[in-house]
């Protein structure tokens, strides 16, 4: 019985949270994978116009629920993920106009764009905290558990209660939809191998007759969206707050990085281990290890190896490693 009440204890604080955290990380991931892999630059911007396109369907979200719309049990915000994805997509490609296109004309070095996307970066940031403000934002509603620990702890007997939220559910699955369509639209479709190509050789997709603003168009169109729905959904799960989207850059980039920067399947897999060795690290194993191990082996301290506050950190550890040692990532992406 204890070791089933420590799995799930385990599975409450660690599994469960850390799959979600990840789902979330892998969709930004993927986003940043794409940028470098087609437009060949690292978008520094990306975390932010994660909190653009989040901020513009937090908005709708109000508007629709003060018109007295919702989905009954489903937050309210997948019915304004769309319009967030249309505002995240407006202001991206009027970026990539009036910025980023004038340093491709000029065929400039891959650290001049990492330089101008920083600039953009905090422009996005500052446009966000103008807009919606400084605060944290709560905009999840409808029913809050598919299933509480106290229901949990009644139809099994078990002294440890198991809470799966709604959020955590949804971000699973959208992920997955999300990234089966991402990976049929560029191994089936004429214009996901035209930005395969484009990504592969340039030169040689250009004399094949790829139209390169098509493909650079088509490619803010998906990062938008992925940005969108990443950060909506990290919204749902936590809260939205301007400054924790800044925040988020590093594991997304650290995900991306140890994945192979360029490789979308690495960006899937780097969230995921970027999100269990964060969660893993910064959770207090007393509880887990109190039902594990025998009585007399039971710890008295927390067991824990960082406070919650320094999550982060384990990002950046893992990121200085890797580049260090394999900075082709865990499927070799194209080296930094």
């Amino acid at each position: 019985m204890d070791l089933l009440n420590g799995f799930v204890a385990l599975a409450n604080f660690v599994l469960i949270p850390a799959i979600a955290y990840g789902s979330q990380l892998a969709l930004g991931a993927l986003g940043v994978t794409l940028i470098y892999g087609i437009l060949r630059f690292s978008n520094f911007a990306h975390g932010d116009t994660m909190a653009v396109g989040t901020m513009v369907a937090v908005l709708a979200t109000w508007g629709l629920q003060g018109m007295g719309v919702s989905l009954g049990p489903l937050p309210t915000a997948l019915l304004a993920i769309p319009v967030g994805i249309l505002g995240a997509t407006a202001l991206v490609l009027l970026t990539d106009k009036y910025v980023y296109k004038f340093y491709r004309a000029q065929k400039a070095k891959p650290v001049i764009l990492v330089i101008v996307s920083m600039g953009v970066m905090f422009i996005y940031n500052g446009l966000t905290r103008i807009i919606i403000g400084p605060d944290d934002y709560r905009f999840a509603d409808g029913e809050r558990f598919v299933i509480s620990a106290r229901t949990f702890r009644d139809m099994t007997g078990l002294s440890e209660g198991l809470a799966l939220r709604t959020t955590q559910v949804i971000t699973v699955i959208t992920a997955i939809v999300v990234v089966a369509a991402l990976f049929w639209f560029l191994n089936k479709t004429r214009t996901g191998k035209s930005m395969r190509a484009f990504s592969d050789n340039e030169d040689l997709a250009l004399l094949s007759g790829i139209n390169p603003e098509r493909v650079v168009l088509v490619t803010w169109l998906i990062v938008a969206s992925l940005a969108t729905v990443a950060g909506v959904l990290y919204g749902l799960d936590k809260s939205f707050k301007a400054f924790t989207y800044f925040q988020l850059l590093l594991p997304i980039f650290a995900a991306a990085i140890v994945g192979g920067l360029g490789n979308p399947l690495g960006a899937i897999a780097g969230g995921f281990v970027i999100a269990f060795s964060e969660v893993g690290i910064t959770y207090a194993w007393k509880k887990v290890l109190g039902y594990m191990l025998p009585p007399a082996l039971e710890p008295d301290g927390l067991v824990q190896i960082l406070s919650t506050e320094y999550k982060f950190a384990v990002s950046f550890v893992i990121l200085v490693i890797v580049l260090l040692f394999r900075p082709t990532g865990l499927f070799r992406g194209k080296a930094l």
